[in-house]
């Protein structure tokens, strides 16, 4: 069964999808994306810097575009299974047609928007832990003062954790005198996925909330869960969720390959989740669509 898989933040790169813009339905929405935000992203993500596309109103739409207009062009998009990283998870829900492509990246617009403000709120990050057993991180953050809790459960060996500044830098410090390999912490603007988004989810909620969730093309693996969904009203919960949640990404790809799935695509810049995959099961076979040359 193939799964189709959705990067997240992290994964933009200069010239991203300008080689798609030749295609007469990319075209269409590239176009129809600079109107839906009112600005020319399309400009930015062919010719912008690096430094351009890390401002985080950039990065979250550019990453989203570009992998749901590969997925959308391709006839080869027949997904038996969805997922997306973070962010991912909304691309995933768009080209399963569970939300509209001006709905989806409006969602990501204002995600994005309310993500930034809740940053400049406080002092916060993010940061890696490797080679460290999940029940001493978990065991860790929950006794350091503060707020700092896990973020992501990317593959075995790699959590990264998420919170106010101190207590984070506190955590890592804990976690390297206690065995673990590295305590990096991540040049991010905040702590995504921990109770400092609070704010964000709560603007979210209500631009969630009023818009329109069809049922996907198949079974959707969300982050918050790791299990498969397929009500539209469920989704709808769990996405409200996401932002203050860790994602269990780990937990979803071991569950999708339980359900059957033996073959995982990539649809998006980068290579980042497939990396991942196969840290976590080296059986599977991992696929790119990244660019026109469709690599699957």
């Amino acid at each position: 069964m193939k799964a189709f898989i959705f990067p997240g933040q992290g994964s933009q790169f200069s010239g991203m999808g300008k080689d798609l813009y030749s295609i007469r339905k990319a075209k269409k929405l590239f176009h129809f994306a600079n109107e839906i935000l009112g600005f020319n992203i399309s400009n930015i993500m062919f010719n912008g810097t690096s430094e351009d596309l890390k401002q985080t109103n950039v990065t979250q739409p550019a990453i989203f575009i570009h992998s749901v207009i590969l997925a959308l062009i391709n006839d080869n998009f027949k997904p038996d299974m969805l997922a997306g990283h973070s962010l991912g998870e909304i691309s995933a829900l768009t080209a399963g047609k569970v939300l509209s492509f001006e709905d989806g990246l409006n969602l990501v617009k204002i995600r994005s928007e309310e993500m930034q403000k809740a940053c400049l709120k406080q002092k916060s990050t993010m940061a890696a832990i490797l080679q460290m057993d999940e029940k001493i991180i978990n065991e860790v953050c929950t006794k350091i003062e503060g707020i700092v809790v896990p973020a992501n459960y990317n593959c075995p060996g790699q959590i990264v954790i998420s919170g106010e500044q101190k207590s984070v830098e506190l955590a890592c410090e804990k976690l390297k005198k206690l065995g673990a390999r590295r305590a990096v912490i991540l040049p991010v603007g905040g702590a995504f996925h921990s109770p400092l988004m609070e704010p964000a989810k709560e603007k979210l909620k209500k631009f969630i909330e009023k818009t329109n969730f069809n049922e996907p093309l198949c079974p959707v693996y969300q982050n918050v869960t790791a299990k498969a969904i397929v009500n539209s009203e469920s989704i709808k919960v769990n996405l409200i969720k996401q932002l203050i949640s860790p994602v269990r990404w780990e937990q979803s790809i071991n569950k999708m390959i339980n359900d059957g799935a033996n073959e995982f695509i990539e649809v998006g810049p980068g290579k980042v989740l497939q990396g991942l995959i196969k840290k976590i099961n080296s059986d599977v076979v991992t696929k790119s669509i990244d660019n026109l040359n469709f690599s699957y």
